[in-house]
């Protein structure tokens, strides 16, 4: 029986699908709440945090588009943080509450490589569109369970290194120290991800009469 071959998408078009997505979620919210902090101080920066998710979702339900996983964690996580915030009116506590969900994370990205299931692999189609026959492909399985090892360190360092500045700076060093450090680990983690990416692209690229049954 023939097959259609399937052709993967450049890198660049699976980037252009992923980088709005994660400008909308994860770079604008921490703009809106550093601004409404300066602005408005930290009852209005929680208050406007909470209010760029929920618009985000709202936006998506009136326009009938779906809802990412990813949206729907943060939406829940940030209520939750603000509430706390709000009835207890300690920053301390409001910062140090994403980073024990994120070690909690990085704990479930570890368990779901022991279960062979790789959590980054279901996050990623998300943001990027890939057929089934190419996730069950060995290397792209491989792939991402490397992948979800890596973000599951990377995630339990940055959260070790920002509980630690939240403890012993003042919280406008916490934030300048920690968004640069948080930054800079997560840039080079995801050029080496994007980078093997690319590597996994180009071989199923050259395998792809293989992988096309």
């Amino acid at each position: 029986m023939n097959h259609t071959p399937f052709a993967l998408p450049r890198l660049t078009a699976l980037i252009k699908q992923a980088v709005p997505r994660l400008l909308e979620g994860v770079v604008a919210p921490l703009v809106v709440f550093y601004t409404a902090l300066a602005v408005l101080g930290l009852r209005g920066a929680l208050m406007a945090a909470v209010s760029w998710v929920y618009l985000g979702v709202l936006w998506r339900i009136i326009r009938r588009q779906p809802v990412p996983g990813t949206m729907i964690m943060a939406a829940i996580a940030i209520t939750f943080r603000t509430v706390i915030g709000l009835w207890t009116g300690s920053p301390v506590l409001y910062f140090i509450q994403p980073e024990l969900g994120t070690i909690c994370i990085s704990m479930v990205l570890l368990a779901s490589v022991r279960m062979r299931r790789p959590l980054v692999q279901r996050l990623t189609l998300d943001y990027i569109h890939l057929p089934s026959f190419v996730l069950r492909h060995e290397r792209v399985r491989i792939f991402f369970a490397r992948i979800t090892l890596l973000w599951a360190f990377v995630l339990l360092g940055n959260s070790a290194m920002s509980i630690w500045l939240l403890l012993h700076e003042s919280i406008g060093d916490y934030l300048i120290i920690r968004t640069a450090a948080v930054a800079v680990v997560t840039g080079l983690a995801f050029v080496a991800s994007v980078w093997a990416f690319r590597r996994v692209l180009r071989r199923l690229h050259t395998e792809a009469p293989a992988i096309t049954r």
